[in-house]
């Protein structure tokens, strides 16, 4: 008795002094979120929402031999300084656009507007709102997510838009701010870790064992990108976006950094999955059979673990592909040398970025799979410490 007295005061200091470094520093750091301000180039351009009132004129215009329709819109711009004013936008005369897309009155358009050295106003389309649509996908997406895995669904999605609030609020400004990308990158994806796993399944053995495996893949993962990376001579610049990004008055970004950051984020989004599939596996096996010994646990779990990696190291390729598609397409319409093409920097990003994550995913197996192993067997060993880690699992099946 005394002795679990001993662990709880021990317990208690070590969270009473987490809590008071967290408000003396770890607040004003968080909060520290401002954006800097935008800085407009040239006239005072900007793009803003406006609504078509009319469609003046329409018919088809020849363009570089193409014949496409065009349209000659009258639209009220709904925000920015220019509210309220009613303007002219054509559609389809200047340059090429994607087949199949006409507007009808009452739609929504993102317009470009910018005032010239004698004050005259120029508007141009530049985009479609899309608005409507996507919030009505994401109504069906939550709604089957409820009605399929119900109250574990709701805590995912809880766990979801912390993760969007992380990456919006804190890895964003802290990144603009001129903070490395990489250390903010690892920050914000150990804030998600913990809280969107605990979130979503409880505090347990399992998730713990979960989260110290995902801890350790995603260093590993951090240090094979830092290396690829600089073996291949990536600087970061290899999108257009990036490429602005360094344009931009005010802000400094290091780029390489950028890339390196985003590979850690997107490694956690893949291993957070695998791995705690690997845990349930591990601990589905040993509450099937507990005589199981270490060897025995170890290798049925890793048995399972193989046929997963291997799907999802698939999966994570054909989606960096589908993205790379339309260059892809072009690349093959110009006959170019495919050995040619993987050192363009845009595609050797791209490359390296699927391979280290696959690099994850293929440690992801033995590690995790150790690390849940040792947990299901030895958990109990952990003497004072181990009633305030909880049950061993939630008493909910893992499901991919």
């Amino acid at each position: 008795m005394k002795k679990n007295l001993t662990v709880f005061f021990a317990m208690a200091g070590v969270i009473t002094l987490a809590i008071i470094a967290f408000f003396l520093w770890g607040l004003p750091y968080f909060l520290n979120t401002s954006l800097p301000t935008p800085t407009n180039t040239g006239f005072g351009s900007e793009t803003v929402p406006a609504q078509i009132l009319q469609i003046i004129d329409q018919g088809t215009v020849n363009l570089g031999g193409i014949n496409q329709p065009y349209q000659d819109l009258s639209v009220k711009i709904l925000s920015g300084q220019y509210k309220n004013m009613l303007e002219e936008v054509t559609y389809g005369k200047d340059q090429i656009q994607p087949a199949g897309v006409l507007f009808h009155p009452g739609d929504q358009i993102m317009v470009e507007v910018s005032s010239g050295p004698n004050n005259n106003i120029v508007v141009d389309y530049a985009d479609a709102v899309r608005t409507r649509p996507i919030l009505i996908i994401l109504a069906i997406f939550i709604l089957a997510l409820i009605i399929v895995a119900r109250w574990k669904g709701v805590r995912s999605l809880l766990a979801l838009a912390f993760s969007f609030v992380v990456v919006i609020a804190y890895i964003i400004p802290h990144i603009i701010h001129g903070e490395d990308p990489v250390r903010v990158s690892i920050i914000g994806s150990m804030i998600i870790l913990v809280v969107t796993l605990y979130v979503t399944y409880g505090w347990n053995i399992k998730t713990h064992a979960a989260v110290i495996g995902i801890l350790v893949v995603l260093i590993l993962t951090g240090v094979l990108a830092w290396a690829f990376v600089k073996i291949a001579l990536l600087t970061g610049g290899g999108s257009e976006e990036a490429l602005y990004l360094i344009q931009v008055p005010g802000i400094t970004i290091d780029l390489r950094g950028l890339l390196l950051g985003g590979i850690i984020l997107g490694a956690l989004g893949v291993l957070d999955d695998l791995i705690i599939t690997q845990a349930s596996a591990v601990f589905e096996l040993h509450e099937a059979n507990a005589e199981l010994g270490f060897r025995q646990l170890y290798q049925s779990a890793y048995r399972i673990g193989q046929d997963h990696v291997a799907s999802t190291v698939n999966t994570l390729v054909m989606a960096y592909t589908g993205v790379a598609l339309p260059l892809l397409l072009l690349f093959a319409v110009e006959r170019g040398n495919y050995a040619e093409l993987i050192s363009v920097a845009s595609v050797a990003e791209e490359i390296v970025r699927t391979l280290v994550g696959s690099l994850g995913l293929v440690a992801a197996v033995p590690v995790s799979t150790l690390i849940a192993t040792l947990f299901a067997l030895y958990s109990e060993h952990l003497g004072a410490i181990r009633p305030y880690l909880g049950p061993e699992t939630s008493g909910e099946a893992h499901t991919h």
